[in-house]
């Protein structure tokens, strides 16, 4: 990652508003006029730059924000979406058909699983769901008819890493694509930069950071963006999952500070992962040395950001995780809530929230128990404070 630094590269741009604003203006309109019908004519047909004709297609709000997450993940270019899902989903279809194959990650946000499981079969489209931190595993999946690698460079819930050079380099002997959602770390990682071909963000979670707005983003190469916006055969054109203006500008104000909130949530996290495991409970954390994939993820991050702010911890049945997320939501140390990257920390039992649509017996399989609770880390100012406050709840119910 040397010589490349994703929030130096959101600073270097500079946008004005038409009025002369610091921030851009916002482009509340959703369609535009011409004063001519021949270059309304030549911008549908894509062949005329710096005009715009249908929201849907593109706003400035949105272009502007487009350009930032590209500059921030290196790669050329950027489409927004309305949402996470807005992103993924569109992405896939596009590179897929019927009769084609992905081979991906087991562990990933459910929402994208049961997308996966569930939906593209009605399209011809199968899945295979490996375990991503084997590449012998990975390559083994691989059949003549497979289209795409799909990982999550830290898994969503249980933060296992996926190797981006090591899949990029398979995806490039067998020619195919490898998108990474990288939600979970935004600065700390740059998928493209190891090798990625796409990368996604649902920009619902650390990006925008004040759980206020949902919305997603595709950054990738020119050509695969315009193929996603052509108007005859793009699935975010077609599909429609268009984000709006307001909410574009939103995010890209947020957009600003997040540098600053991700070193703090990572300072956070790992402050709080080494006091858990120090008092006995099994905690996940890839800054932790215990970490499977601790030494690997050292490799990849931007060590300025740090490892994130998402650990896990098991406290052994859903019983006792609901009844500690109840009693530190009651003492006001976050909120049992789905989700992350708030400024106060969210806690949820993934098996039966952000991982339900992933059957039971698979979730056994992966590792996801009962007792597992998922933190998203808050911007907490003492963290030493919030520990001995989570560590008395801990005390009281017998979990420590």
């Amino acid at each position: 990652m040397k010589n490349f630094n994703p929030a130096d590269k959101i600073q270097d741009l500079q946008y004005f508003g038409e009025f002369g604003g610091v921030n851009p203006s916002i482009s509340d309109s959703s369609t535009y006029t011409f004063l001519s019908a021949k270059t309304m004519f030549d911008t549908f047909e894509g062949n005329m730059e710096g005009c715009y004709l249908y929201s849907r297609h593109s706003s400035p709000s949105n272009l502007y924000l487009d350009q930032a997450l590209a500059a921030m993940e290196g790669t050329e270019t950027a489409n927004v979406s309305a949402s996470g899902m807005g992103a993924i989903t569109p992405t896939l279809l596009q590179l897929c058909g019927s009769g084609d194959h992905i081979v991906s990650s087991r562990t990933i946000y459910g929402g994208t699983y049961a997308f996966l499981k569930n939906f593209t079969p009605r399209f011809g489209i199968k899945t295979s769901f490996v375990d991503i931190t084997k590449l012998d595993v990975v390559e083994a999946a691989i059949t003549s008819k497979t289209k795409v690698l799909y990982c999550e460079t830290v898994s969503n819930p249980l933060l296992e890493v996926a190797d981006i050079g090591g899949l990029a380099k398979i995806a490039k002997k067998y020619n195919l694509k490898l998108v990474v959602d990288n939600t979970f770390s935004p600065l700390s990682v740059s998928p493209a930069k190891l090798g990625a071909d796409i990368v996604i963000h649902s920009l619902t979670k650390y990006i925008n950071g004040s759980s206020d707005t949902v919305g997603g983003v595709t950054c990738a190469s020119k050509e695969f963006i315009n193929s996603l916006k052509n108007v005859n055969s793009g699935a975010s054109m077609l599909l429609g999952p268009t984000m709006d203006s307001l909410r574009s500008a939103s995010v890209m104000k947020n957009l600003r500070t997040l540098h600053i909130r991700i070193k703090q949530h990572s300072y956070n996290a790992a402050y709080l992962a080494e006091k858990f495991e120090s008092d006995g409970l099994k905690t996940v954390y890839p800054g932790l040395k215990s970490h499977p994939s601790h030494e690997l993820y050292k490799t990849m991050i931007n060590p300025e950001y740090g490892f994130g702010g998402m650990l896990t911890i098991d406290v052994g049945t859903l019983a006792k995780a609901n009844e500690l997320m109840e009693l530190m939501q009651d003492r006001n140390l976050g909120y049992l809530a789905v989700s992350l990257g708030f400024y106060k920390t969210l806690f949820s039992a993934p098996g039966t929230s952000t991982s339900s649509e992933i059957p039971f017996e698979e979730q056994l399989e992966m590792g996801l128990t009962d007792g597992l609770i998922r933190f998203s880390i808050g911007l907490d100012n003492d963290i030493q404070r919030t520990y001995e406050m989570m560590k008395a709840c801990m005390v009281e119910l017998g979990v420590l």
